[in-house]
């Protein structure tokens, strides 16, 4: 089970992403972007976030920490600004954050180097988990220490929000064409044959057992949390089979503009071969 600690102050609001995270701080004296069940995307993003976060450790690749984190109502009350109010009021209760990463820089495909074999890697699993929110429009990487670091993964596992369409979606292609690392010539196959046999049902429920059981009850054709759990191993199991084969490299939709600021020319490259 995740860690859990509470919001003693609310820092600010990080409003790149449209569910309005913030940045906290927490009674470990720990440092954590706090995604909000009572944010637009609901609580399914925050499911998707824990799994797809504990899956990523799992098989090696670098993501932040995650703990439970509870908000009180008085924090919410004592927010001024109404918009931040209304989705803090909305979220009292137990909250996902993670670990904030001072210093890091947000990745930019024209600015970092990326070997094959990690870029094969994040490419393979972005296709396990679904994971359509990591194309050059909007990385969600950042660069620490040198480093890759996968953060958000919110929009994954869209199955999740159709679950009558679950079983034919662990069969479906990916299309990596816009994917952030597809210029690096992602290594696919050796990928699938490192990581393949990993994501075994053991695997998966380690990942799925850190979801709190609050956020999967009630699901609609479901009797019980334990039920919504099978539901995504049987997912994520079947979809891991020659993954590789169904994704998808063709041209990307338009030229790939570089958002990197002019002092990271001549960064040192990110360590693209160890983990």
């Amino acid at each position: 089970m995740l860690q859990e600690t509470r919001v003693t102050r609310y820092v600010t609001p990080l409003r790149e992403g449209g569910s309005l995270p913030a940045l906290a701080e927490a009674a470990d004296l720990g440092t954590y972007v706090v995604k909000f069940t009572g944010a637009g995307q609901g609580r399914k993003a925050l499911v998707a976030e824990v799994i797809c976060g504990g899956l990523a450790r799992l098989l090696g690749l670098r993501v932040p920490e995650l703990v439970r984190i509870r908000l009180d109502e008085a924090i919410g009350r004592g927010e001024p600004d109404p918009e931040v109010q209304q989705l803090l009021l909305a979220s009292t209760g137990l909250n996902l954050g993670m670990d904030y990463l001072p210093g890091s820089i947000g990745f930019d495909p024209l600015a970092f180097e990326v070997g094959a074999a990690e870029a094969g890697r994040v490419v393979w699993f972005d296709a396990l988990v679904n994971n359509v929110d990591r194309s050059w429009r909007n990385p969600n990487l950042l660069v620490w220490h040198g480093n890759l670091w996968l953060i958000d993964h919110g929009a994954a596992l869209i199955w999740h929000h159709n679950w009558p369409s679950a079983a034919a979606a662990a069969g479906r292609p990916f299309d990596a064409s816009d994917h952030a690392l597809a210029p690096f010539g992602p290594d696919l196959e050796a990928a699938a044959g490192e990581l393949s046999p990993l994501v075994t049902p053991d695997l998966v429920d380690r990942a799925l057992a850190d979801v709190p059981d609050e956020w999967l009850a009630d699901e609609p054709g479901f009797d019980g949390p334990d039920r919504v759990r099978d539901a995504y191993r049987a997912v994520l199991t079947e979809r891991a089979d020659g993954l590789h084969r169904r994704i998808v490299r063709g041209a990307p939709t338009t030229p790939r503009p570089s958002r990197a600021p002019e002092w990271l020319t001549g960064v040192l490259p990110v360590r693209g071969g160890d983990r």
